[in-house]
């Protein structure tokens, strides 16, 4: 389990140091490669240092999902503002090294329950958020959502991570081709067209003068 005892403060510089040589290896390494001894050769520490400042290596990890979360929600935080923060989104969660950084901690977690625990807590966090986001400027732009904001909140996240993921061992095939068409409804959606995500009142009366003509009778 993981401890709320630290016999190092939770501000101290080298605590800082320790989160981030953990989450650099994560990304690099694996998380198989974060150890006290690695963490302690990766700063030219002594490795009962991350023992002072940490009681177990699940507090470590945990730090690094804490400390990650905490940025990527001041990035979505950033996106919301945006004049489009749909797009903003879409670039947010294709960057190789968040999802790479993500099936890390995720493998993690199939063996920790402790870091499961937080991994889950704060993947539904975030997703709140962003979908929160979506719903927001669906509603101030007067919009009706032609699916939930939360099924294209794990569409658009899902799809992105995937490519990063694929880029990040050099597969690249359709590629090209699926983000043409994301972001050919990305700005679709900017320009106030209709989208997968909105609906508008004529595009419905039209699916219904269709339905009606269709019908036998």
């Amino acid at each position: 389990m993981v401890s709320d005892r630290r016999r190092g403060g939770e501000s101290s510089a080298v605590r800082a140091a320790l989160v981030d040589a953990a989450e650099a290896l994560i990304r690099t390494a694996g998380y198989p490669a974060v150890s006290a001894r690695s963490l302690a050769e990766k700063l030219g520490l002594k490795r009962q240092i991350v023992h002072y400042y940490f009681h177990t290596m699940d507090d470590v990890f945990v730090a690094v999902i804490r400390q990650n979360a905490e940025r990527f929600r001041a990035r979505v935080e950033e996106a919301m503002r945006s004049a489009e923060p749909l797009r903003a989104l879409q670039v947010l969660n294709r960057d190789p090294a968040q999802a790479i950084l993500a099936v890390e901690l995720n493998a993690l977690a199939n063996h920790h329950p402790a870091v499961r625990a937080e991994v889950a807590r704060t993947a539904e966090e975030l997703r709140a958020l962003q979908t929160r986001v979506l719903a927001t400027h669906l509603a101030q732009r007067g919009e009706t959502p032609g699916m939930p904001p939360i099924v294209a909140t794990i569409l658009l996240t899902s799809l992105a991570q995937i490519l990063a993921l694929e880029a990040s061992i050099d597969v690249s095939s359709g590629h090209a081709e699926t983000l043409e068409f994301v972001d050919d409804c990305l700005r679709a959606f900017a320009d106030g067209r209709v989208t997968p995500f909105t609906t508008t009142v004529g595009t419905v009366q039209r699916a219904g003068r269709r339905r009606k003509a269709a019908a036998p009778g």
